[in-house]
C-alpha cells in the first residue's frame, strides 16, 4: 500500500503531524535550529549550489524517491515511518509474544530515550566529520553523493527529533537541543560515540567510513527495528532503506580506487602492493589501501561497545533492541538459559569462550557485521587477480587496534599475534596510516568539477545516478 507524505507542512511527514499541534509546534520551535547548524556545518561552500538529490515521495520500497535540483538548505527533511503491520507482537524478551507499544512503557523511558539520543548523536556528527569534503570531490558525481548522504544523515536526525519530542516530553525537548549543541571532534561537546569524533579528512577516509561505519549503522538499525517500542521500529524500518545508498557510496567507490590503482600498476608494469612509485602517477598504492582499511574497520568494532553487557541484555530483555535478523534466528527468542561462544584472551591465548548469550549480544552483533562487511573482499580481491598482481586485501584480526571492549589496549598485529607494546609501537606505521600516509593521500585530493571528469586516483562508475549519462552536471556550480 502506496503511504505518501505530506508536503504541505514545513515538515513533511507521514505521521498525520498536521492532526498532533503540540509535537508540530514542537519540531516548528526546533527547526530554525537545525537550519542554522546545517548553515554553519554542513556542506561548507556548497549551501546556494543546485544539487541533484532524491527526495522521499512515499515509503513503498517501489517507488519511494524523485530526483530534482534543489539547494540543500531548501531540502524537504520530513518525518517518514514505514507503514504499520497491524496485529505485530513483540518478537523476543520479556515480553515475547504481547502486542507491540504504541506508547512508551514508563519503567523504559530512560533506556529508550538513551537509545533513540545515542543514534540520534551519529547523524548530525557525520555531517559535521564531511563538511569540507565538496572542497576535494574527484568529481561531480561523487560530490553529489556526498551531498546525498549528508542530507539523509539530516533526515536521519529529524527522525530521531521526532520520537524524543512526540514521546519523551521535556526530557525529549531539551535532548533534542542538545543534538544541535554537541560537535564532532570539539573537546567541550564531543559527540558521544568516539569514531564520530574523528576526522573524515579525504576521500578515500569518506569512503572507509560509509562502507565500514555506516555499515555498523546498519546493524544498529537493523537491531532497532526489531524493537518492541513500535514508532522506534517504524522509524528506523524506513531509514534502513536510506542506509543502503551509503554503504553503496563506500563500496562502490572504493571498488573504483582499487580498479585505477590496478590499472596504474598493470600500465606500469609493478607487482609489489608496497612499491609507493605508483605515488607518482597519482594513484593510491594498495599499502596504504589496506593500512586504510585496519583503520577504519578497527575503529568502528569499538562502536559495538563490550563483548559482554548488560545493558545490552537488559535492552533485549525488555524488548527495546533485538538482535540483526532477529526473526531469522531459531531460538526461543528469550536466551535466559542460552549461552553464545565469545572470542576472548584467557590464559595467554586467543579462544572462545560460552558466555551466557544475554550479557553476549554486543559480541554476537559484532559477529554479525564481521561477515557482512568481509563480503565485499571478494568482489575486491578479484579486481586485483584480474589485473595479476599477488596480493589480496584482508580484514585485520579483530583484537588489532581496539580502544573498546574485550581487547581494549592489547598490542596485537593484523594477524592476531600479541607482543610487547614496544614492537607494537616500532611497527605501528606498517599496520595504521602514518601522518606522511595522510599528508600524502590529502596532497592528491584535487577538487575536478568538469562534467564526465574524474580525478587521477579513481575510476568512473560503471552507470550514473538515476541513470543519467557520464557527463550529467550532478552540481551546478556556477
Amino acid at each position: 500500500m502506496r503511504i505518501d507524505v505530506d508536503y504541505d507542512d514545513l515538515i513533511p511527514n507521514n505521521v498525520g503531524l498536521s492532526d498532533d499541534p503540540r509535537v508540530k509546534k514542537a519540531l516548528e520551535k526546533w527547526h530554525p535550529g537545525y537550519i542554522d547548524w546545517w548553515k554553519s556545518m554542513g556542506p561548507e561552500g556548497f549551501q546556494e549550489k543546485q544539487v541533484y538529490l532524491r527526495t522521499a515521495v512515499g515509503v513503498d520500497p517501489a517507488g519511494w524517491a524523485q530526483f530534482n535540483y534543489v539547494t540543500m538548505p531548501e531540502y524537504r527533511w520530513g518525518i517518514l515511518l514505514a507503514p504499520k503491520e497491524e496485529g505485530r507482537t513483540i518478537g523476543f524478551g520479556e515480553h515475547q509474544g504481547e502486542p507491540v507499544w504504541q506508547e512508551v512503557p514508563g519503567e523504559y523511558r530512560a533506556m529508550l530515550r538513551r537509545l533513540c539520543v545515542i543514534q540520534g548523536d551519529t547523524e548530525p556528527a557525520s555531517v559535521e566529520q564531511q563538511r569540507f569534503l565538496g572542497q576535494t570531490a574527484p568529481s561531480l558525481y561523487d560530490m553529489r553523493n556526498l551531498f546525498q548522504v549528508n542530507v539523509e544523515e539530516g533526515r536521519h536526525l529529524w527522525a530521531m527529533i521526532y520520537l524524543l519530542q512526540k514521546y519523551f516530553g521535556r526530557d525529549g525537548r531539551e535532548e533534542a537541543e542538545e543534538l544541535l549543541r554537541r560537535r564532532s571532534g570539539n573537546v567541550d561537546k564531543p559527540r558521544i560515540l568516539g569514531a564520530f569524533n574523528e576526522e573524515t579528512p579525504d576521500w578515500l577516509s569518506f569512503f572507509m567510513f560509509t562502507y565500514f561505519t555506516d555499515r555498523d549503522g546498519k546493524m544498529q538499525l537493523a537491531s532497532l527495528a526489531q524493537s518492541g517500542f513500535d514508532p522506534l521500529s517504524r522509524t528506523t524500518r524506513f531509514m534502513l532503506m536510506e542506509e543502503a545508498h551509503h554503504m553503496f557510496v563506500g563500496e562502490s567507490g572504493l571498488t573504483r580506487v582499487l580498479e585505477k590503482t590496478t590499472s596504474k600498476m598493470r600500465e606500469l608494469g609493478i607487482q609489489d602492493p608496497h612499491d609507493k612509485r605508483v605515488r607518482d602517477h597519482g594513484v593510491i598504492d594498495l599499502g596504504t589501501f589496506q593500512k586504510k582499511i585496519n583503520f577504519h574497520y578497527s575503529v568502528t568494532l569499538d562502536l559495538f561497545g563490550s563483548e559482554l553487557s548488560t545493558n545490552a541484555a537488559n535492552s533485549y530483555n525488555a524488548g527495546l533492541k533485538g538482535r540483526f535478523q532477529e526473526e531469522k534466528i531459531d531460538d526461543d527468542h528469550r536466551l535466559v538459559d542460552s549461552t553464545y561462544a565469545v572470542l576472548r584472551y584467557l590464559d595467554g591465548e586467543f579462544k572462545m569462550s560460552d558466555e551466557p548469550a544475554l550479557t553476549a549480544l554486543n559480541g554476537r552483533l559484532c559477529d554479525d557485521y564481521i561477515v557482512d562487511a568481509s563480503k565485499a573482499f571478494k568482489r575486491w580481491n578479484r579486481v586485483l587477480s584480474k589485473a595479476e598482481i599477488d596480493f589480496e586485501l584482508s580484514l585485520p584480526h579483530r583484537a588489532f587496534h581496539r580502544n573498546v571492549g574485550e581487547f581494549a589496549g592489547m598490542s596485537v598485529t593484523p594477524e592476531g599475534v600479541v607482543i610487547p607494546e614496544a614492537d607494537w609501537l616500532a611497527n605501528e606505521s606498517n599496520w595504521l596510516p602514518s601522518d606522511d600516509d595522510m599528508q600524502w593521500i590529502r596532497s592528491t585530493m584535487n577538487q575536478v568539477v568538469e562534467p564526465g571528469e574524474f580525478a587521477s586516483w579513481i575510476a568512473p562508475p560503471k552507470t550514473g545516478i538515476d541513470n543519467q549519462p557520464g557527463e550529467f552536471e550532478y552540481v551546478k556550480l556556477n
